[in-house]
């Protein structure tokens, strides 16, 4: 709290048009926030000039409004917390107490202010970005690469997640934007197709069908499946593709991880439908499906109505910009 001048204290704080203890009273739970949030900053300069006037002069206000500001704190608060000696002012053991905890509220909040600011910075601040596992290997590092050819300083916190996860995210405010897949559909999501990705139908290198290069989804229906679990994006598409082939696929072991689920395919286990993988697995034959047609949309979402940074915005755009190109 050394050194902390005028212009390092918000208006908010140096206002003495703070609600009486009454007037928080009615507002809830928060009342004695309400009541002392705009008088740390006074107090806490009174504290360390331990005089008015000099006080006063500091925070930009007149000395009878600070006098009076501090008077009915005590008020408030039920307390003491400076001894008056003529023009000047010591702090009583409440005072003390109360100075500790005024500082460090201060200080708090200084800091969440540069921190906040620092987000916004449209040269250098801060994406939170959610995206499918499947995409983290190769879509994703491309397309930050593009982005910061010409935004070298804004920083991005990466989310990998499933679908319905990172929606959730959205709302509770941790993410700004998120690739997903399907694209989600709900009121209080903004959501735009970006691009489409063709599963395949992977099968170990030894089934009958490996030396197969296309196929029709029906010719699985005997099959045992792997897929991720339920709630996941792929495995509703993986469900609706053969529901519409005109089978329920009969499943043998449940993922988390698209690579996971190319494991069990190459040790035997099962048969999956997966989005082309960033590097080629030994173990599996990866085969076309001609019909349904097997695709699965990517998109990018975000929460309605929630105000961006130039940061998120001028991401945001690009991706838009990305449209019928996102994937390699």
């Amino acid at each position: 709290m050394q050194g902390r001048n005028r212009k390092d204290i918000p208006e908010r704080l140096r206002s003495a048009a703070a609600p009486t203890a009454p007037e928080a009273a009615e507002l809830g739970p928060d009342s004695w926030a309400l009541t002392l949030a705009p008088r740390l900053a006074q107090f806490a300069a009174v504290a360390r000039h331990e005089h008015v006037t000099r006080a006063a002069h500091e925070l930009g206000m007149p000395q009878p409004t600070l006098s009076r500001a501090l008077v009915r704190l005590e008020q408030d608060l039920g307390v003491a917390l400076f001894a008056r000696h003529g023009r000047t002012l010591s702090l009583t053991p409440a005072g003390r107490a109360f100075r500790t905890a005024a500082e460090r509220a201060l200080t708090d909040l200084e800091r969440a202010t540069d921190e906040v600011r620092a987000d916004a910075d449209p040269a250098a601040g801060k994406v939170a970005f959610g995206f499918l596992h499947t995409l983290g290997s190769e879509t994703v590092p491309g397309l930050l690469r593009g982005f910061r050819a010409d935004h070298p300083g804004i920083r991005f916190q990466l989310v990998q997640n499933y679908g319905e996860a990172m929606i959730e995210r959205l709302r509770a405010g941790d993410l700004d934007l998120c690739l997903t897949s399907p694209v989600p559909d709900y009121p209080d999501l903004v959501a735009r197709r970006l691009d489409e990705q063709k599963l395949r139908l992977v099968v170990p290198d030894d089934h009958r069908l490996a030396g197969r290069k296309r196929i029709r989804l029906a010719e699985a229906a005997g099959e045992l499946f792997v897929t991720l679990e339920p709630g996941y994006g792929l495995r509703r598409i993986t469900d609706a593709l053969c529901t519409e082939a005109g089978f329920t696929p009969r499943i043998a072991f449940e993922g988390e991880e698209a690579e996971t689920l190319r494991g069990l395919v190459a040790a035997g286990l099962g048969v999956a439908l997966l989005p082309p993988p960033a590097v080629p697995r030994p173990g599996v034959a990866e085969l076309t499906v001609t019909a349904p047609r097997a695709v699965r949309e990517i998109g990018v979402a975000w929460l309605d109505g929630r105000v961006d940074t130039p940061p998120v915005t001028a991401f945001k755009k690009f991706l838009l910009s990305r449209r019928g190109a996102l994937l390699p």
